[in-house]
């Protein structure tokens, strides 16, 4: 869904009232002019990263990130592209992930929690 679509849903917010859900959420806007502009595409105008994440999170996640950077949302989210119906495997998406090593010891506190 397109944030046009979005927008032109019926029961829809308001610009206005979009572009204070994006505030609620610490995504600031300068004006609704500026919303305006992504949902048109005027001149080209797109949202940054920034401001798509905030657009996808204001909209419930309705419009994905895709549809705000058709053209290269690839290379902002790789891990987007990676992700198998949508939905991303954090565990594959992570960086900070460590192999396994040794064995647990049945007596360790830390391994009686687990």
């Amino acid at each position: 869904m397109t944030l046009n679509e979005y927008l032109s849903a019926p029961g829809a917010p308001t610009v206005t009232e979009f572009r204070q859900r994006m505030a609620d959420l610490g995504y600031e806007v300068k004006s609704n002019a500026q919303i305006r502009q992504w949902r048109y595409a005027y001149k080209d105008r797109l949202p940054d990263a920034k401001n798509c994440m905030g657009i996808h999170l204001a909209s419930d996640k309705k419009i994905a990130l895709c549809e705000l950077r058709p053209d290269d949302w690839q290379s902002i989210w790789p891990q987007l592209a990676q992700a198998k119906n949508g939905v991303i495997d954090r565990a594959a998406a992570s960086d900070d992930t460590q192999p396994l090593g040794g064995s647990i010891d049945p007596d360790d506190k830390l391994a009686k929690m687990m």
